[in-house]
C-alpha cells in the first residue's frame, strides 16, 4: 500500500523530469517511446543560453515554433528564491519573540490576541485579496518582491507563532529560571537558550514558510506585474498556457524550477519533520 501511494505520488514529477531530456517527438509518440530517440540536453541548453535545440530545426530552420517565455524560468526561480528566503527570515524575526511572549510571558490579552492570530488563518487568501492589494498600493509597493514578503509573512507567521509556542513549552522553564537567577534578561534567554534548543522546531516553521512562499500564485500574479519582477509559478502559468511553448521545454523549465527549493529542503527535511510534529504534540 505505502508502495502504491509513493509511486502515485511521484509519478507525475518523475514523467516530468524525463520529458525534460527528450525530444518532444519522444512524449507525442503513441504510446511514449522514451528509448528510441535517446536522451538529450538540449532543452536545458535553449532556456539557459537560448541556442534552438536541433530537434526542432530542419536545415538549420525552426520547424516550429518555440516559445521565448520558457527562458525566463531562471529569472523567475530567482525572484521566488529571494520573496521564500525573505519570507522565512521574517517568519523567525518577528515569530521567535512573539511565540516566546504567549509561551512564557503573562500580559493583558494574551489569550485573546493568541486566538486571533491563529484564527486569522481561517480566512480564504482570495477573501483577503482585495484588502492586500488596496494595502500594497497605498504603500507604493506594487511591483515590487518586499510586498510578497509582507504578504506571505503575514499568511504564514500565524502558523510560525502557533507551533513555535507549543515547541517553547516543552523546554523546561528550570532552564530559564536558572538563567534568571544568574541575571539573564529575557533576550537574552531567547537568544542564548531558547533558540538553540528549539532548533528543529525553527528549522520546520522556516521550510513550511519558504515552500509556501515560493509556489504561492495568488498574490504573485497581483501584485507583481513585469516579468523582471514575476515569481516562478506566474511565469510557469504564462508559459503553459502559451500556444507555441512545446512540452519537453516546459518539463525542463519545471524541474530548473523545483531545484532551488529541493536543494534548500532537501539536506534538512528530517528536522523539519521533528521540528513540527514535537511542536505539535
Amino acid at each position: 500500500m505505502v508502495a502504491a501511494v509513493v509511486v502515485f505520488a511521484l509519478a507525475p514529477f518523475a514523467w516530468v523530469v524525463i520529458s525534460g531530456f527528450l525530444p518532444e517527438v519522444a512524449i507525442l509518440t503513441v504510446p511514449p517511446d522514451w528509448f528510441k530517440f535517446g536522451m538529450i540536453l538540449d532543452n536545458y541548453r535553449y532556456i539557459v543560453t537560448g541556442e534552438v535545440p536541433r530537434a526542432y530545426q530542419v536545415g538549420g530552420v525552426l520547424r516550429r515554433m518555440i516559445s521565448e517565455e520558457v527562458r525566463a524560468v531562471p529569472r523567475a526561480a530567482f525572484n521566488s528564491t529571494v520573496v521564500a528566503l525573505g519570507t522565512l527570515v521574517l517568519n523567525w524575526v518577528l515569530g521567535a519573540p512573539a511565540a516566546y511572549a504567549y509561551a512564557r510571558m503573562s500580559f493583558t490579552g494574551r489569550v485573546a490576541t493568541f486566538y486571533f492570530i491563529t484564527a486569522s488563518r481561517l480566512i480564504p487568501a482570495a477573501a483577503l485579496a482585495i484588502p492586500y492589494y488596496l494595502i500594497i498600493k497605498g504603500l507604493g509597493l506594487l511591483d515590487h518582491h518586499l510586498a510578497l514578503i509582507l504578504i506571505h509573512t503575514a499568511l504564514t507567521l500565524p502558523f510560525t507563532v502557533l507551533i513555535l509556542v507549543l515547541y517553547f513549552r516543552t523546554i523546561p522553564a528550570e532552564i530559564e529560571e536558572s538563567a534568571q537567577l544568574d541575571g539573564a534578561t529575557r533576550p537574552k534567554i531567547l537568544r542564548r537558550i531558547v533558540l538553540p534548543l528549539a532548533l528543529p522546531s525553527l528549522v520546520g516553521t522556516g521550510l513550511f514558510a519558504f515552500m509556501l512562499s515560493y509556489s504561492e500564485f495568488l498574490f504573485s500574479m497581483l501584485v507583481l506585474g513585469s516579468p523582471q519582477t514575476r515569481t516562478l509559478p506566474v511565469t510557469l502559468a504564462s508559459v503553459s498556457t502559451n500556444p507555441d511553448v512545446t512540452w519537453t521545454l516546459l518539463s525542463a523549465g519545471t524541474t530548473l524550477a523545483v531545484l532551488p527549493a529541493l536543494l534548500l529542503v532537501w539536506p534538512i527535511w528530517r528536522y523539519m519533520v521533528r521540528g513540527l510534529v514535537t511542536g505539535a504534540v
